[in-house]
């Protein structure tokens, strides 16, 4: 019986491993180029002026508002509306908002809402780099740029 077992345990470990033999996870991929491009076509096609950061983040403030502004580790509760670039809807708050802190979400979030005071409102078009990177995650493909509009509701 014991002759068998070793068997059987290699045999599940080598079953682990992917055709190149290590079991190790994919490279990711940078959709850096391809994201920024990707959004500047979707702003010319929709006839948006942002602003792009440092980052490859896109911000569109409709309204400013005139209330706090957030810091990258403030509470907030924002009201958001999330879609692909194809318009396709992935999330989305209700009117009365979600309270988070913006250390806890991706880093397009954390940049992002700090562009707004409290009351304001805009778009922000997410890199994936900034978003969720290059795999899949939760039924948002790999390398996808996510656009959300946003409306600041408070800084808590």
């Amino acid at each position: 019986m014991k002759y068998l077992l070793l068997p059987l345990i290699f045999l599940s470990l080598v079953s682990c491993l992917d055709d190149n033999g290590s079991n190790e996870q994919p490279e990711p991929i940078d959709y850096t180029a391809q994201n920024d491009e990707d959004i500047q076509i979707y702003l010319e096609q929709n006839e948006l002026t942002a602003v792009k950061t440092d980052t490859g983040l896109y911000y569109i403030i409709n309204e400013q508002g005139d209330g706090a502004q957030p810091t990258s580790s403030s509470d907030v509760t924002v009201a958001y509306k999330g879609y692909f670039l194809n318009g396709s809807v992935f999330d989305q708050s209700s009117e009365s908002g979600i309270t988070f802190n913006l250390q806890q979400v991706i880093p397009g979030w954390t940049e992002g809402i700090t562009y707004f005071n409290e009351g304001g409102s805009g778009m922000l078009l997410i890199p994936s780099h900034l978003g969720y990177g290059s795999f899949d995650y939760n039924g948002i493909p790999g390398g996808s740029v996510l656009i959300f509009d946003i409306n600041l509701i408070s800084v808590n």
